[in-house]
């Protein structure tokens, strides 16, 4: 059923924090994330322009806190911030610690500067929508990852590594099978998870080789942004252009080519530092799954199929089907956890379960101090917590850029100064710094007069565009928590003149044929 055309405004929807407007707040003060850029370019004019903020303001009177001394701190705070985020191999210190404070400082000083004005009901209300938008993502993120690394344990990338060993796969042929996977499973499923998946499995097949994991990743970002851009449920902001009513479902095929040439053009040109050598050879002969992977692997499809349909039937959040079938997961594990102690006496085990007990680590089971095999909250401490608390970071610290109005600095003007395409192209841009959520829903509350063809090339570039930096994406970010210390911000930036001159290419090719 084709989505109405009607806008929706629902304020409780997390994904709206970028949008979201408190009706008492000022007009100017509307959050759209394009304002960001003039705002770093425009840094240094503002600290030698920027005005003392007046303690009092007339009646009806619209503060411009883009040139205060508030929005000009926050500005600086964040690029420190930054800094330190780009630089984490250097400083050795991980991305999330600056971004968390920098979020609270910005917000303190988005808070100041309200009161200041005499308004301490506009900040607040705007802070909930930036905390329920986190709250979404992270408990989207822990339901993924508590998976992924539940899979892990149960041995199905072991396994599945054995797989490819003995298959004979070189390097060459497991980094173009995972960057195909990749590419063909987002569409379904979410670029996140996807990318998850497929990482797991380059680290496993690449162990120890750190450059075939470092291409292996990035090309497997690039192809779950890639084949998330084609169609409603691969990524966020295709799913909010179907539910506007921009772009009919069966319109969103025409981005199939030009998500496949931004995927290929970078992987051909990686494909050539890829060692045409065998897998990283298994120390410990044959791996094989233990008990419970298979169901486990039909417990996270299933999750995955019920918040794609949750999300798009009833309009929930699609948080609520991965918690739900995180839930299950728990369930399940209970069960598995009382049930794996039977192996230990059995007398009837092949040789391979009797090696896989021998290797498993005793761990505390549910509510009990009976020794189990399993222990599903075991799992969840291994979950990338330097990730969920970056993702609080960016976040916030976003949203407070917002409220202080740089987002909508911009935003008056780009689309009428530089014409729909290229502030379209300068969208994708964009989203490689900026999560592209937020960046496509300003786009949405600025509802430019756009047709068809315009719509989905926002589509496009919001979608891949993440990929330019390892920033720039969920599935960039996920994968430098997984694949820390090799996946990193620096050597996705050194593949970045290849993958720009991908998107170049998708782009042209929408715009080729869509007749632009």
């Amino acid at each position: 059923m084709e989505p109405s055309n009607t806008k929706k405004t629902t304020a409780l929807r997390p994904r709206d924090f970028a949008s979201a407007q408190v009706s008492a707040g000022p007009a100017s003060l509307r959050a759209t994330p394009l304002g960001l850029l003039l705002g770093l370019v425009g840094l240094c004019s503002l600290l030698g322009a920027a005005p003392a903020l007046a303690s009092t303001v007339s009646a009806g009177a619209v503060p411009d806190l883009t040139t205060s001394l508030y929005g000009v701190l926050a500005i600086l705070i964040f690029v420190l911030a930054y800094i330190f985020v780009i630089g984490e191999e250097f400083f050795l210190l991980r991305k999330s610690k600056p971004m968390i404070a920098a979020a609270g400082l910005i917000w303190l000083l988005t808070g100041v500067a309200y009161a200041v004005h005499g308004d301490t009901e506009t900040a607040g209300p705007a802070l909930q929508h930036n905390i329920l938008e986190y709250a979404e993502m992270f408990l989207f993120l822990l339901a993924a990852m508590t998976f992924v690394t539940t899979l892990e344990e149960r041995q199905v990338f072991g396994a599945l590594r054995t797989w490819l060993i003995v298959r004979q796969f070189s390097l060459r042929q497991v980094y173009w099978i995972t960057g195909a996977l990749a590419f063909a499973l987002s569409p379904v499923a979410d670029n996140l998870s996807t990318a998850l998946l497929m990482g797991a499995v380059v680290l496993a097949v690449g162990n120890g080789n750190r450059q075939f994991v470092t291409v292996g990743s990035i090309n497997i970002v690039i192809a779950a942004n890639a084949g998330g851009a084609f169609s409603p449920f691969g990524d966020i902001t295709t799913l909010m252009v179907w539910q506007e009513g921009l772009v009919p479902f069966n319109e969103f095929g025409r981005l199939f080519l030009p998500s496949l040439v931004n995927w290929l053009v970078p992987a051909l040109l990686m494909y050539r530092v890829v060692e045409q050598a065998p897998p990283a050879s298994d120390q410990n002969g044959h791996t094989y799954m233990r008990r419970g992977a298979l169901p486990i692997i039909g417990i996270f499809l299933c999750t995955i199929i019920s918040s794609v349909l949750i999300n798009s039937r009833l309009h929930l959040s699609p948080a609520l089907g991965m918690m739900t079938g995180l839930g299950i997961l728990k369930l399940y594990g209970y069960w598995l956890a009382r049930r794996e102690p039977a192996l230990r006496d059995a007398g009837h085990l092949s040789q391979h379960q009797a090696e896989n007990i021998a290797s498993m680590e005793p761990s505390q089971g549910d509510h009990t101090d009976v020794v189990r095999r399993f222990d599903i909250f075991h799992v969840v401490e291994r979950a990338s917590w330097d990730t969920l608390m970056f993702f609080y970071g960016v976040v916030l610290a976003v949203g407070g850029l917002a409220q202080l109005g740089y987002l909508s600095l911009a935003s008056e003007h780009v689309y009428g100064t530089l014409g729909p395409t290229l502030a379209n192209i300068a969208v994708g841009v964009l989203s490689a710094v900026i999560d592209n959520i937020p960046v496509m829903l300003a786009v949405l509350r600025m509802a430019p007069d756009m047709d068809l063809a315009q719509w989905l090339l926002v589509t496009l570039t919001a979608g891949v565009g993440g990929s330019l930096l390892s920033i720039g994406s969920a599935a960039g970010i996920a994968l430098m928590g997984q694949a820390h210390g090799v996946y990193t911000f620096m050597s996705h930036l050194r593949w970045c003149w290849a993958i720009a001159l991908g998107y170049g290419l998708s782009v042209l090719c929408h715009l080729w044929i869509s007749g632009i």
